[in-house]
């Protein structure tokens, strides 16, 4: 089979309030008698970084794309800026990541999940002639009929907890990380082996790094500065004409959701389920999120044995 080369880089990135966002990701790239001249980028959620996309990185890679998995704003081993967590400006970093430093001109594939999802969505609606296509999913999009009506449940809790101000969530999760982000796994995960306590310790480890858990809940402290804004970004520029899909685990509850979110914010969309998965689709069932994605893009689908 072709080698894949995967590394991990950073790129220093020059952002709208005039400071330098250092940027880490990991890339796979594919052998050049594969390559497709393709750009698929990846977008992780909360409480995730870039590693939750570990067994995707090379099947998508050996499919001939060239695939970049960066930690957004504040997560992983990215730099945390006390401002900039509102979904624009999350996108706008990671579009000056793909121009400015990949030096990639061509449109690209975007994909997001959770958190990663919303800021998918802002790039999609912002700027659609730089895509070729956007996937996303497991995400309440703020201003979306799905969102009003959840914001305040308790399955949501973590909406009006992460808000809570002066840093006052943050100090009292500080210290019972592991804890806190066992529960999200165990209340939202349908493949219990897709974590494991490995997986779970880079995690917590990435979130319990100094100021770690400030930028993950300042995220979540934008969310209805994100709502106002996609509310009136598609009043001013209509739904997004990127082709999208919007993809979810067969046993989520996101699922039940996807067709309504397309039809609010998109004018070519359709919907797509992963067997065997609940919210962590990526790392749940790697292999049928990939041959989800590959669909999609209408590219040779790949077997189990790759996606891990």
């Amino acid at each position: 089979m072709d080698a894949v080369t995967t590394r991990s880089r950073f790129a220093n990135l020059r952002t709208e309030e005039g400071q330098t966002l250092r940027m880490h990701y990991v890339e796979a790239l594919p052998a050049p008698s594969k390559a497709n001249g393709e750009l698929v980028l990846l977008i992780h959620g909360f409480p995730q970084t870039c590693y939750q996309y570990r067994h995707v990185l090379t099947p998508l890679a050996q499919a001939g794309f060239h695939v970049v998995a960066p930690d957004y704003r504040g997560a992983g081993r990215t730099s945390r800026p006390r401002l900039g967590y509102d979904k624009a400006t999350m996108a706008q970093d990671l579009l000056t990541l793909v121009r400015e430093h990949l030096c990639f001109a061509a449109p690209v594939h975007l994909v997001g999940h959770d958190i990663g999802g919303m800021v998918a969505h802002a790039w999609a609606a912002q700027w659609p002639e730089t895509l070729h296509s956007v996937v996303w999913g497991e995400a309440c999009l703020p201003g979306s009929a799905f969102y009003e009506r959840t914001k305040a449940s308790i399955d949501k809790f973590h909406f009006i907890f992460h808000r809570l101000p002066d840093g006052l969530a943050e100090r009292l999760v500080q210290g019972n990380e592991e804890a806190y982000l066992q529960q999200f796994f165990d209340r939202l995960i349908h493949n219990t082996d897709a974590i494991t306590a490995d997986d779970l310790a880079e995690y917590v480890g990435a979130y319990s790094q100094p100021d770690a858990m400030r930028a993950a809940m300042d995220i979540y402290r934008a969310l209805p500065e994100d709502a106002r804004w996609n509310i009136e970004c598609k009043a001013t520029l209509g739904k997004s004409k990127v082709p999208c899909l919007l993809l979810h685990g067969k046993q989520s509850d996101h699922d039940q959701e996807a067709m309504a979110l397309g039809d609010q914010f998109y004018s070519q969309f359709s919907c797509d389920s992963v067997s065997e998965s609940g919210h962590y689709v990526a790392e749940e069932n790697p292999t049928g999120f990939v041959n989800a994605l590959l669909r999609f893009g209408q590219v040779e689908q790949v077997d189990s044995a790759s996606a891990r």
